[in-house]
């Protein structure tokens, strides 16, 4: 894991932050405390590990703390705005870009914000895509609901393309809502910028419903998208409940990382098998998944399996991987598959039993934020406009130890990050489920 990464070799990650040049105007901002550069959050917790580290590392692991500058680089009274929306949807898009243009017009009083449409197609000018011009009337009730009002796509587009518009419109603060794809094409973007050596700041805010940006501890919608599913999860254990033999599997979002199964198991303990991306399993033999369930039925005459998106792809044949637009590896339906393999298995061994099977991945992701999020979304993006009006540029906001935090695009792109198996998380699923018990009787 990252911990064990950094302990061992500190040096080789660098949480340097990139600058446009230094601060020369005052900020508008009054009565606030501002942020000194100076100031870190360390990425260690525990004092052994800040112990270790202090012993290992040149330069000791350590973010920048986000928050407002007392200097900024950036003049007001000139500075041109644009927010992006680009992948998939995900509780709270509306949130941070309502949260970005309250920020802007009210504390910097920047009064030219425009969305553009449709991801980083509306950055290219052969797509057409007419600009959104923002205001606070504008986006006074967008929170309350959900997807994004610029629209989103997913794929990136061509850096050139990209900051020729910016050039021709202006445009010197760039803010990307996106999740690992996304932040790519805003490093992308970055790099072009500092090629043609042009003052425009590119900050991304991260938007990824599975929670797995490496270095980010927490990003917006994994709550509310945990709370959707919840209700979902009722519903399959009531479904099960409601049959003798009856099975519910609910298929949740998680490419690569198992977060949103793994919490939601956690928040509705009436899951029996949790089944993730970071753990193999067989569908039968010896802790074959098929027999757990049939030994979970004889106990209690029902079950309930969450299996997140990408769990049991080695159960499948080797074929050539896709990809879609964004470059993300098409995952093969562990859902489905399981519905009907399963099926298979009882009706070959002649057992009754009734399997329900819901996938409401695109309800979740479509629903409005939260309270919890919708806070962190207005945080996020308070920070966020912060971090450009100072001349931040090619950085993500981060959360890290409950501080907002200046994080480099390739630290929080380099991999995905995925569940501890032997963090507290991982080991509070396996307590509630009792699925090693049951895969090992």
């Amino acid at each position: 894991m990252i911990y064990q990464d950094i302990l061992s070799n500190p040096d080789q990650w660098s949480f340097a932050v990139q600058s446009l040049g230094p601060r020369a105007e005052v900020s508008p901002l009054r009565g606030r405390q501002f942020v000194d550069d100076e100031e870190q959050i360390t990425f260690a917790s525990q004092v052994k590990n800040i112990r270790a580290l202090m012993g290992n590392a040149k330069v000791f692991p350590a973010f920048q703390k986000a928050g407002p500058r007392a200097k900024i680089f950036h003049r007001p009274a000139h500075t041109r705005a644009g927010i992006v929306t680009c992948g998939g949807l995900c509780p709270g898009l509306n949130n941070v870009i309502k949260g970005l243009v309250k920020v802007l017009f009210h504390d910097y009083q920047v009064t030219a914000i425009n969305g553009f449409r449709y991801g980083y197609q509306g950055l290219v000018a052969k797509y057409g895509h007419v600009p959104m011009e923002l205001t606070p009337a504008l986006v006074d009730e967008i929170h309350k609901s959900g997807g994004t009002i610029l629209g989103s796509s997913r794929g990136n587009q061509d850096a050139g393309a990209m900051v020729d518009t910016l050039q021709k419109m202006q445009v010197n603060l760039l803010f990307c809502i996106g999740g690992d794809g996304t932040l790519r094409g805003a490093k992308s973007i970055a790099d072009e910028i500092a090629r043609r050596q042009r003052p425009i700041s590119v900050i991304g805010i991260p938007k990824t419903i599975d929670n797995d940006l490496r270095f980010v501890e927490k990003t917006f919608g994994f709550e509310t998208a945990v709370q959707a599913a919840d209700e979902v999860i009722t519903s399959a254990h009531n479904e099960a409940e409601g049959a003798d033999h009856g099975i519910g599997i609910v298929k949740l979002m998680g490419r690569d990382s198992g977060f949103i199964a793994a919490a939601v198991t956690l928040a509705n303990s009436v899951v029996d098998f949790c089944l993730v991306p970071e753990i193999k399993f067989a569908l039968q033999g010896e802790r074959g998944l098929f027999q757990a369930v049939e030994r979970k039925l004889a106990q209690s005459r029902h079950a309930v399996i969450v299996a997140a998106e990408g769990a049991g792809q080695c159960l499948f044949a080797a074929s050539e991987a896709k990809k879609d637009a964004s470059g993300n590896v098409l995952k093969h339906d562990i859902g489905v598959f399981l519905k009907d393999e399963m099926g298979r298995y009882f009706k070959r061994s002649g057992q009754d039993v009734s399997i329900k099977y819901l996938d409401p991945s695109y309800h979740i992701r479509s629903v409005a934020a939260n309270s919890a999020d919708a806070i962190f979304c207005y945080l996020l993006a308070e920070n966020a406009v912060h971090a450009a009006m100072a001349g931040r540029t090619g950085i993500v906001i981060g959360h890290w130890n409950n501080y907002f935090t200046h994080v480099p695009i390739e630290l929080a792109t380099g991999e995905r990050q995925k569940i501890d198996l032997d963090g507290a998380l991982w080991n509070g699923v396996l307590s509630a489920t009792q699925q090693n018990v049951l895969l090992e009787s």
